[in-house]
């Protein structure tokens, strides 16, 4: 096993079966390695050092090893794109209910799933692909628009905001789909390149604006917009509406940073900061509301919806449709947007 080790250090973490026979391991020590955890089988004649697999990330670390054991079976010219490119190049997305390996060789466009390997045939530029890990990649700007005209709203939302979060431009984003204009569902590709915008801070606050935007108001949406509270402090609000302001929250502001969550204070600091926001927005003239992940999904969608429009009206009848004229001008200054 020493030998098997030594191949599995050099490859990643990976072993074929040819390399485990000429290491010197029988059928029946490979089972054996297989059936206590000490490999795992990745693919038909294709292991991962258990300890490895075990601990990595379920979603993109194991994904990315399942990526280089696919790889290795492919005997033709390849680069990883789609979801896959998504992991190698650390862009955040919304992961499918039925996640595969993504490979594109260039051709007519087409698509087929084997054994887990979605096989795209399309053509690309030279000058899309990155080299990440050693292995060929679509950059972030095709990457994006590739996985929402794969899989449409939210994933596409999600991935073109999350590019130009890392940097990608709207230039970009409409460059790499300019091409695909006689492709199937490019449409709905159109629509995701148009909905992204730089500030938005996280998946999360993507399917915010979403949920927002379905509720039909004739507004324009901020995002990130910043307000001077009364001690001096800025508050980042996550999404307004006229004078609304939705934010998007999730546990890991309230998890510890030692426990992977986000929190630098006990979280009781965190909760009552929150209370005197709140009360320091509605003296400035902003309603607020809060918007949770369980309520993109399904009936909570419906009835999230409702209570948005509730408590939206609410602060147009308190507050009116429109942000107080001061509040608009600290956040041009406080974005270096009027020069200071």
């Amino acid at each position: 096993m020493h030998k098997a080790r030594v191949l599995m250090a050099a490859n990643q973490g990976l072993l074929t079966r040819p390399q485990a026979l000429d290491a010197g391991l029988s059928p029946s020590a490979i089972r054996h390695l297989v059936n206590t955890g000490q490999l795992v089988v990745l693919r038909r004649g294709v292991y991962a050092d258990g300890e490895l697999w075990r601990s990595l990330d379920v979603h993109r670390g194991q994904h990315r090893l399942r990526t280089r054991a696919a790889l290795l079976k492919m005997r033709r010219s390849w680069v990883v794109s789609h979801d896959s490119a998504a992991h190698e190049l650390e862009l955040d997305i919304l992961l499918p209910p039925e996640p595969h390996v993504h490979i594109t060789r260039p051709g007519f466009t087409a698509a087929w799933t084997e054994f887990g390997v979605k096989h795209h045939l399309a053509p690309y530029r030279g000058d899309q692909v990155v080299r990440v890990a050693g292995l060929p990649v679509l950059d972030l700007a095709r990457t994006a628009v590739d996985i929402a005209r794969e899989h449409g709203t939210p994933y596409g939302e999600v991935a073109c905001d999350s590019a130009m979060r890392k940097g990608v431009s709207k230039a970009d984003l409409a460059a790499a789909c300019a091409p695909m204009a006689n492709w199937p569902h490019v449409v709905r590709t159109r629509t995701a390149v148009e909905f992204a915008r730089p500030r938005t801070g996280s998946v999360a606050e993507s399917l915010g604006r979403l949920l927002v935007e379905e509720l039909g108001v004739d507004a324009p949406i901020e995002i990130q917009f910043p307000v001077r509270r009364p001690d001096g402090r800025v508050a980042w609000l996550d999404i307004v509406l006229g004078a609304h302001d939705f934010e998007v929250d999730g546990g890991a502001k309230y998890l510890p940073v030692e426990q992977g969550g986000l929190a630098t204070r006990p979280t009781l600091e965190v909760l009552w900061d929150e209370k005197r926001r709140e009360r320091d927005l509605h003296r400035l003239g902003v309603g607020t509301s809060r918007v949770l992940f369980e309520d993109y999904w399904g009936d909570r969608r419906r009835e999230a919806l409702r209570r948005m429009r509730e408590e939206y009206d609410d602060t147009a009848r308190r507050f009116g449709t429109q942000l107080p004229e001061r509040l608009v001008r600290d956040a041009r200054e406080l974005r270096g947007e009027a020069g200071a």
